[in-house]
Parts: structure tokens; C-alpha cells; sequence
């Protein structure tokens, strides 16, 4: 999803670091590497490219292996622009991309306290975390 202000991201696709970040976490779940290992930014068919593409590929990833996100975490990190008043529509976005309900999801947001390229507002970072529940037993 979009939400107004008045820098763009610049990034190989849609630069959304949130998607891409739970990307990565779902894909680690089941060790099918990364978001770069699904989609290279050395192949031109994915410049531009909306990030939802990729989370729901990672979604699908997971269920093929017979697991079950359980819960997504999300944590922005930028000085700009706020979260708290897009949550509510990020929040469902990211429950229809994965297919459960809106209260396993929590999107969250912190500043760099004016520090580094994040706080001069240079640019952005997201940190996820994503429970997935596989059949079997867990390993020892």
C-alpha cells in the first residue's frame, strides 16, 4: 500500500521494506533462501515490481511445505512518515496477502532518534519476525 509523503523510495522494485523484510522471514522458516534468491534484482522483469508478489510467493512457500503462519510481526524503522495512522489499513492488507486473521499481525514503527541515514531521513528499514507451524516434531 501507498501512504502519502513527500520522499519516494527508490529500491530494484517497489522498495516496500516491510513486505520485504516478512518476506524474507517466512522464507527462513522453511530454509528456502531469500527474497533474492526468488526474485534477483539482476533479472529485469522484477524492476518495479509490487512487493505483494513476493510476500504472497513466500506465503505459498510456506504452505506448500504444510506450515501455517501462525503470527507476522512487522517493525518499521524511520523518522518519517508516521505508521500509526495507516496500521489499521496496513494490518488488513497484510491479512488478505497471507491469509489469516488481522489479530495475528502486528505492524509497528520506531525512529533511529535522528541517527544515521535513517534518522537525516535518507531512507528506511523494517525488521520481521514471522511463526510458522510445521507438522512433526520439533527438533531437539
Amino acid at each position: 500500500m501507498s501512504i502519502p509523503h513527500t520522499k519516494r523510495l527508490s529500491g530494484h522494485s517497489d522498495a516496500d521494506v516491510g513486505l520485504h523484510a516478512l518476506t524474507d522471514a517466512l522464507l527462513a522458516t522453511c530454509g528456502a533462501g531469500d527474497i533474492g534468491t526468488h526474485f534477483p534484482p539482476s533479472d529485469p522483469q522484477w524492476k518495479g515490481a509490487a512487493s505483494h508478489i513476493f510476500l504472497e510467493h513466500a506465503a505459498r512457500i510456506v504452505r506448500e511445505a504444510g506450515g501455517r503462519i501462525a503470527n507476522a510481526d512487522v517493525t518499521i524503522i524511520c523518522e518519517a512518515p508516521k505508521v500509526g495512522p495507516h496500521r489499521e489499513a496496513m494490518t488488513a492488507a497484510l491479512s488478505t496477502m497471507l491469509g489469516i486473521a488481522p489479530h495475528r499481525i502486528s505492524i509497528k514503527a520506531t525512529t533511529n532518534e535522528k541517527m544515521g541515514f535513517i534518522g537525516r531521513e535518507e531512507g528506511i528499514a523494517a525488521i520481521a519476525t514471522a511463526s510458522v507451524i510445521y507438522p512433526g516434531e520439533v527438533p531437539a
